[in-house]
């Protein structure tokens, strides 16, 4: 059984970074997905794939693979940088815009 383990990227709907915090450990599917050809819903007979654990931090997540005999591949979260414009929300209202106001 393989696992793979992260930090789950947050929404893109928000600016927020919830559940982002913590590490989670899932199950990697043995078998394929499956479409049920009366109803057309997507099924699978693994029930690992079903399987998200979540811990506080990358070793736990690590040592709990260890401890269990699982197969776990880290993969690490990519660093978001950061979008600061150099004049701000505010300028969109200074008074000596160069731009004509346009909304």
């Amino acid at each position: 059984m393989t696992a793979r383990i992260f930090k789950p990227a947050r929404n893109a709907m928000t600016s927020g970074t919830a559940n982002t915090k913590h590490w989670v450990l899932q199950y990697v599917p043995d078998t394929a997905r499956e479409v049920d050809p009366l109803m057309g819903w997507t099924s699978s007979a693994d029930t690992q794939a079903q399987v998200r654990l979540r811990f506080p931090s990358k070793e736990a997540a690590v040592q709990y693979a260890r401890e269990h005999g699982i197969d776990a591949v880290v993969q690490e979260p990519k660093r978001r940088g950061t979008n600061i414009r150099p004049g701000g929300y505010g300028e969109n209202f200074a008074t000596n815009r160069r731009a004509t106001w346009t909304h």
